[in-house]
């Protein structure tokens, strides 16, 4: 069986008759509690918030992992590498390898679901952060900065029942807690208590 359909089983517990199957169904499941997705209204601002957010939360030693949303085509490679030449030349699937990190190019139709995602990539971690997903139904971390909107995504036009908190840098009234996001290590509070500590 290809790696992404049994993912996709396993999330979809099709094979849960296997105890190994069943075991890593757990163990996705457990995953599926330990995600936040972090959002913004504009494109700047997400990005520094995760940064300084995941540097506090390695010190306190945990494995994270982020999955970014992007709607647009993007490249990671650069023309005249070697890799970059195999996949001009039609390789689906291209991984390089080091003694440090791996890459992985992948060709796809569509862009695959989060679940596939998590089952195939980041069961080895404790904590996973999304950059986008505004649609999902994932638990939400919005950013909000008050010179760059005045309105939020979530608390708006539309009530997004998702929402856990604001990274605000400015008060607000709102019925989710508001975080200062000036503070990193506070908002790796919030995220170490509601998302990696809420199994325990």
């Amino acid at each position: 069986m290809i790696l992404n359909q049994w993912a996709t089983n396993i999330y979809m517990r099709q094979d849960e008759d296997s105890p190994f199957e069943e075991q890593i169904f757990k163990h996705v499941s457990l995953l599926f509690d330990k995600i936040c997705s972090v959002l913004m209204q504009t494109a700047k601002g997400k990005t520094t918030l995760l940064e300084k957010v995941i540097a506090e939360l390695k010190q306190r030693g945990y494995r994270i992992g982020v999955i970014k949303h992007d709607a647009h085509r993007f490249d990671i490679d650069h023309p005249g590498k070697d890799s970059h030449r195999l996949t001009a030349a039609g390789a689906d699937t291209m991984l390089i390898s080091s003694p440090a990190q791996l890459a992985l190019v992948k060709q796809h139709a569509e862009s695959p679901p989060i679940e596939e995602l998590i089952a195939t990539y980041f069961t080895d971690v404790d904590l996973i952060l999304t950059e986008g997903f505004k649609k999902s139904g994932l638990p939400k971390i919005e950013v909000h900065r008050k010179e760059r909107s005045r309105s939020l995504l979530c608390r708006g036009a539309e009530d997004d029942p998702s929402l856990l908190a604001v990274a605000s840098d400015e008060p607000l009234e709102l019925d989710v807690p508001v975080l200062d996001l000036n503070n990193p290590a506070q908002v790796a509070d919030f995220v170490e208590k509601h998302f990696i500590h809420a199994a325990d």
